[in-house]
Formats: structure tokens, sequence, C-alpha cells
């Protein structure tokens, strides 16, 4: 049943993939009008088939990764979404006809190589709790709840200044916890429990909807300011790591008595991915050419 797990995981990061380049590319088209009306401008994206047939894909790819986590450990499930860095950097490249340089290629191998490294350590090392106690879940729910509305408070911040890694690291935390909910929600349906919505507690689906919300937000502004495959790059490698650590910390999924050397392995591969990401974000070639193009549009402003 885990492999099963794993294989819907991979095709979620499929989905993942090509469902956030078509949506980079809904957002280019409309960028004109997102600028003009920054707050209304959103919701043109809605009348863009590009745009919508990259939510459709989201939506599946969302479907089979809650099957994946309602069947097998978060820790196992979560960082298996590397794959879908490599796809959208091929489309991206392709499509934009961009050429990928060196540093770019070494981020995305560490990014891959940074999570696989993680997931491999995750399948030995942990196993699934199947009855979390009502603490951890409140635990669990405070902690996701002060993170969205840090976020919300830090988007208000950066909205005049914007940063595509601002809100891709605001993403990849708040659809961790997203992540962690769909789990802990699961386990409960499957158990057939009394109360709240077919037995999901009321303030899950809150904090569902509430860091789903915001972390749709993030996504669709890190695409106005950063490529695609930046975007997922970050979503695949902060998204697991809030994921694990909370699987870990709070509901009890490592196996007890490891060596000692499994969480440093575990540390090492997430710093390996953390590292492919800033570079990523740093030295990818779409990164360059609107770091040029605002240099020029700064230049030419204090011409005028």
């Amino acid at each position: 049943m885990k492999w099963l797990s794993i294989l819907a995981a991979l095709a979620a990061a499929f989905c993942l993939a090509l469902g956030s380049e078509r949506q980079s590319v809904g957002v280019r088209r409309h960028e004109a009008t997102l600028r003009l009306h920054p707050r209304s401008g959103i919701f043109t994206l809605f009348r863009s088939p590009v745009w919508l047939a990259g939510g459709a894909l989201m939506v599946g790819g969302i479907i089979l990764n809650v099957y994946a986590l309602a069947t097998a450990p978060l820790t196992v499930v979560q960082p298996i979404g590397a794959i879908a860095v490599v796809i959208t950097t091929v489309l991206n490249a392709r499509i934009q006809r961009l050429r990928l340089n060196r540093l770019t290629v070494w981020a995305i191998t560490a990014c891959v190589a940074g999570s696989a490294g993680f997931v491999l350590i995750a399948i030995v090392a942990t196993e699934e709790n199947p009855a979390p106690t009502l603490g951890q879940e409140h635990l669990t729910a405070i902690v996701a709840v002060t993170a969205t509305a840090l976020f919300a408070l830090l988007a208000v911040v950066v909205r005049r200044r914007p940063s595509a890694f601002v809100y891709i690291l605001g993403a990849g935390v708040l659809f961790g916890f997203v992540a962690v909910f769909v789990r802990l929600a699961s386990i409960h349906l499957l158990r057939g429990d009394a109360g709240g919505v077919a037995g999901i507690p009321w303030y899950h689906l809150g904090v569902m909807a509430g860091a789903g919300l915001l972390g749709i937000y993030f996504v669709q502004m890190a695409h106005r300011h950063g490529p695609p495959d930046l975007v997922v790059a970050g979503l695949t490698v902060v998204d697991p790591m809030v994921g694990v650590l909370t699987g870990i910390i709070v509901l009890g999924e490592l196996q007890p008595n490891q060596p000692w050397w499994v969480g440093w392995c575990m540390v090492a591969a997430a710093g390996i991915a953390t590292l492919g990401v800033i570079a990523l974000s740093r030295h990818h070639p779409d990164v360059i050419k609107r770091r040029e193009m605002s240099r020029r549009a700064a230049t030419m402003t204090a011409e005028d």
C-alpha cells in the first residue's frame, strides 16, 4: 500500500508541474491588468482558459496527493514532489526559449537530490501514527494558525516591495500545514468519527481553508515575480519540510531507537535541497532577465 501511495504522489507531482507552468503562462498574459489593478485584477485570471486549465491540473494533483496522504505516512508522501521541479524547468525553458546556465542545472540537481535523499531516509525511519492524540492535534492547529497569521501580516508588509522568494517561502509553509491537516482529517474520516463534518473537526476545516486560500494567493504572487520552476522548487522543498517536522516532532511518526546519524542525514538532505532553491532564486535565467529589466526601468525613470 505504501508503494501505491508513492506512485499516487509521483502522479500528483506531474500534475503540479504541468498545472504550475500553465498558471504561470496565464498570469503573464494578464500582467498588464494585474499591474494596473493589483487588488481586483486577480479575478481576471478566472476568465483565462490557460490559467483555468492549470488550476484543473493542480486540483487533480491535490486529489492524488490527498489519497497518498490518507494511505501513507506524511513524512513519506510529502518530499516526493521534487520530481516536479525537473518537469517544470524543462517545460518553462522550452516555452520561454531560455538556455539554462550551469548554476541553474546544479541548483535543480541539488533540489532533486536533497529531496530524494530525504524521502529515502523517511521511508526507512518513519512509521504511521494511526491515532494522533487530541493534544497533538490542538498543538498542530495552534502552530498552523500562528504561521498563517504571521504570513498574512507579511503579505501586507511586502506588497510594495514584492519578492518571489518570500512568496514561495510563505506558500510552502502554508501548504505544508494544509497537507498536515488533510492527513489528520483523513484519519478522522476513515475511522468514522462523530461530530464536525463527516467526523472531521470544524477547526481542521478552518485551518485548511485559511492556510489554503492564503497559500493560493502567495503562489499567484510568486508566479508574477518568478519563473514557475522556482515556484515549484520552493513548494516541493519547503512544503515537505513543514510536513516532516510536524510529523516527527508533533505527530510522533519517527520510529524509536533510530541511529544518531539518521537525523543528521535528514538535516543534510534538507539543507542541500534548500541551498538549491536559494541558488535557483538567484541564478535562474528568468530571474536574471527580470532583474535586468527592473534595473533598466529604474534607470529610465531616474533619467526622466
